[in-house]
C-alpha cells in the first residue's frame, strides 16, 4: 500500500482541494479529519467536525481515540485500498496519522502551496476566519446521512473534461460549520501547557525541581517544550530524562490534543540528600 500525503496550516483549503490531488495521485482512499472516505461515500470514522470543543477535534483528527483507531484499520483492510491520501496540518501530523492507524509511512509529502495559488490560500483563510466554513470531501447526502442534524451546504469543484463527450465531470463536496464553533475561540496559554509538564515531570523519581519550563507552541497544532530540571545524584541521569520527555508528551498531548513535537531536556543541576552530603564530608 502507498501513503501519499497533502499537508498545510488549518484553513487554507486542503479538504476543498483533496479529491483533486487524490485523483492525481490515483489514490483510493482519504483520510480527512476523523474520517476513510473513499469515492462519494465515507466509508468510517467521525468527524472531527462534530467535536463539541477544538481539543476533541484536534484528537478526533488524530484518532487519538483507540476504538475509533481500531474502526478505521478494519475498514482500510476491509476496502484495500492500493494508495491513500493522508491530510495534516503539516507533515508531523500526517505520520502520525499514519502510524495510529497501522499504515506506511507516507511515500511523498506535498503542500498545499503546490496546488494553490496564494490568492486562494488567503481567499481560504478569510472563510474560515471569518465565516468558519469547512469542507469535507463528501456529497452533501452521504454527509447528511453519516452525521444527521449537521447543517450542510453544497460544493461543486471541477475534476476533469470527459475525453468522449467533452462534458465537465464535476465532484460534489460538503461545507458545514463545526460544533465547536459556536462555542467561540479556544486558546490554550502557554502557561497551561508549561503547568502540565511541570506536574508530569515531578512524578518522574528523582526529579527534585523541575526548573525552568519553556513552550513553543505554533499554529498548526504542535508545541516543543524545554524543561532545565534538577535531578537527583543518585540516579542515572539519562534515565531520568528519557521519563521525563515520556511522562511530559503523553501528559500535554493527552490533556490539550496538542502535538508534541520536542521535549528537550537540558539538566541544570543535581540534588544531594543529607546522608550522601554526610558521607562524602
Amino acid at each position: 500500500m502507498e501513503v501519499y500525503a497533502f499537508v498545510g496550516p488549518s484553513g487554507t483549503g486542503k479538504s476543498h482541494r483533496a479529491t483533486v490531488v487524490a485523483h492525481q495521485f490515483e489514490a483510493q482512499a482519504i483520510i480527512d479529519d476523523g474520517l476513510l472516505i473513499q469515492g462519494n461515500r465515507i466509508i468510517a470514522g467521525s468527524s472531527a467536525k462534530r467535536q463539541p470543543t477544538r481539543i476533541g477535534a484536534i484528537k478526533a483528527a488524530l484518532f487519538m481515540d483507540d476504538t475509533l483507531a481500531h474502526e478505521i484499520r478494519e475498514a482500510i483492510q476491509r476496502i484495500a485500498p492500493e494508495k491513500i491520501l493522508i491530510l495534516g496540518t503539516s507533515a508531523g501530523m500526517a505520520k502520525r496519522i499514519a502510524t495510529r492507524l497501522g499504515l506506511p509511512l507516507p511515500l511523498t509529502i506535498m503542500k498545499i502551496e503546490d496546488f494553490a495559488s496564494e490568492k486562494e490560500i488567503r481567499k481560504a483563510k478569510f472563510h474560515r476566519t471569518h465565516f468558519s466554513k469547512h469542507v469535507i470531501p463528501a456529497p452533501t447526502l452521504e454527509v447528511k446521512r453519516s452525521f444527521p442534524g449537521i447543517l450542510v451546504d453544497p460544493l461543486h469543484i471541477f475534476l476533469r473534461k470527459k475525453e468522449a463527450s467533452g462534458k465537465k465531470d464535476w465532484l460534489e463536496q460538503s461545507v458545514i460549520r463545526p460544533t465547536y464553533t459556536f462555542n467561540g475561540k479556544l486558546t490554550i496559554a502557554d502557561s497551561a501547557i508549561s503547568a502540565i509538564a511541570s506536574h508530569a515531570a515531578l512524578t518522574v523519581a528523582g526529579v527534585t525541581n523541575t526548573g525552568r519550563i519553556t513552550v513553543d507552541a505554533k499554529e498548526e497544532g504542535t508545541v516543543t517544550i524545554d524543561i532545565s530540571p534538577t535531578i537527583s545524584y543518585v540516579l542515572p541521569l539519562h534515565e531520568v530524562a528519557h521519563q521525563i520527555q515520556s511522562r511530559v508528551k503523553k501528559a500535554v498531548e493527552d490533556m490539550t490534543g496538542l502535538q508534541v513535537k520536542e521535549v528537550n531536556i537540558l539538566v541544570k543541576g543535581l540534588s544531594f540528600s543529607k546522608s550522601t552530603t554526610e558521607a562524602t564530608s
